[in-house]
């Protein structure tokens, strides 16, 4: 479950603090009515408190606190991946600035999304950078094309699920 990481540590860290505040008032009020012996006593008692209850709760409140900020930064990157894919598979083509504009990205982000959602095997079109078009297509359709679907010249195998077109510049991926 997203950001339950952030709600438990945000709980353990309260209740490290709150045993933390609650031990020290302790010893505070038994050390003053403590007579002789008894103080090392109860200082030995807050230190294993501290030791063993509250530094635990508190580290690990902060750990899961980090852990749980990363794991929504994560998301958010997901979701605008997913936000990518849904403009591109319910258009069939779109401008690559329409789905900068739409996500608050720029271009250069944009293209991490797209080749991100190709090695995930997620995306199947091609791009013509320089008309800033991004096309779904079928993979069906893709396969064994040996011309540009945007120029109609020659492809060239550019990478693991890439053909370039070295005249227009359109990568298709497959």
């Amino acid at each position: 479950m997203l950001g339950s990481g952030r709600v438990t540590g945000t709980l353990l860290l309260a209740a490290g603090i709150v045993l933390g505040l609650g031990i020290t008032a302790w010893l505070i009020v038994s050390s003053r009515e403590a007579a002789g012996g008894r103080v090392g006593g109860a200082v030995l008692g807050g230190v294993l408190a501290l030791g063993c209850l509250i530094l635990p709760l508190v580290a690990g409140g902060i750990f899961l606190l980090i852990r749980g900020q990363a794991e929504a930064r994560d998301y958010a990157e997901v979701q605008k991946e997913r936000t990518v894919l849904n403009m591109v598979e319910t258009r069939g083509q779109v401008k690559v600035s329409d789905i900068a504009i739409e996500i608050g990205a720029g271009r250069d982000q944009v293209q991490k999304y797209i080749y991100d959602l190709v090695g995930k095997g997620l995306f199947t079109g091609y791009v013509d950078w320089n008309a800033g078009m991004l096309y779904a297509k079928q993979a069906s359709e893709l396969q064994g094309r040996s011309t540009c679907p945007n120029c109609g010249g020659p492809l060239e195998l550019a990478g693991k699920g890439l053909i370039k077109c070295p005249y227009c510049g359109a990568e298709i991926f497959r």
